[in-house]
């Protein structure tokens, strides 16, 4: 099945899921102290939500994070006093996204993505949603336990390009896009989303923009241009465990 997004083609019978699921194992992704996610069914005394325990449906809860437990689209609620929710930010679905790959440079003990790659990465092109997939792109990154390992992160003169060309969905394999430890500052985040002061938000403040993170973009994903559908579920949060889907545009 064909559709046209944007008077663009794309074929909706090859979708390329950017997202890492979630599960109650040890391969789960893990980031900022926790562990894993909880999946389990409700016990109510002898009865148990399991059909293989004699139930008649499978009935489980289910106890996660999802900023730290795998793929995750956020808005500006993640860093302000206020509330602000995702299901609320997040009205659009479909974005012509661009792909880049960058290889993090060493400074000081930290791996860190800069602007002059991100802008060579784009190579003058101005989308709505840009997807960073960082060098070397290894297959652990879908099960790492990231907590205490000083991961690569955007500079803040990064994040503040990405806003200044006016990219409104920012995507990354990483568990954030600040410092692991970076003592509250949130650089990165606070540029992206043109937040001045977390107390009361500045009226230019980008509250339909959100930043995606711990993706995984396969190697069989060519640097390029595509369509992005960012699925989310309608959460009354700041963040919300999603799916980000890629199109690819037929004969662009």
């Amino acid at each position: 099945m064909k559709a046209k997004i944007q008077n663009f083609e794309i074929d909706l019978s090859k979708p390329l899921d950017i997202s890492i699921p979630l599960t109650n194992t040890d391969a789960n992704p893990i980031a900022w102290y926790i562990e894993k996610p909880e999946i389990e069914p409700v016990k109510f005394g002898d009865w148990i939500g399991k059909v293989s325990e004699g139930s008649s449906t499978n009935f489980n809860n289910i106890f996660f994070n999802p900023h730290g437990h795998g793929t995750h689209t956020e808005c500006l609620g993640h860093i302000t006093r206020d509330f602000y929710s995702i299901n609320k930010c997040l009205r659009q679905f479909f974005f012509l996204a661009e792909l880049i790959s960058i290889e993090p440079e060493s400074i000081n003990g930290d791996k860190i993505i800069t602007k002059e790659q991100i802008e060579k990465g784009l190579n003058g092109k101005t989308p709505e949603a840009i997807i960073i997939r960082t060098l070397p792109n290894l297959e652990s990154k879908k099960h790492k336990n990231y907590s205490k390992t000083n991961p690569p992160y955007l500079l803040e003169e990064a994040a503040k390009f990405i806003r200044e060309i006016e990219i409104k969905h920012l995507l990354i394999d990483l568990p954030s896009v600040d410092r692991e430890e970076d003592e509250g500052r949130l650089l990165a985040h606070k540029a992206f989303w043109n937040v001045k002061n977390v107390n009361e938000l500045n009226s230019d403040a980008r509250l339909d923009c959100t930043i995606t993170e711990m993706i995984f973009v396969d190697d069989t994903i060519k640097d390029g241009s595509y369509i992005l559908n960012l699925q989310i579920a309608s959460f009354e949060n700041d963040a919300s465990p999603s799916k980000p889907v890629l199109f690819k545009i037929e004969d662009y």
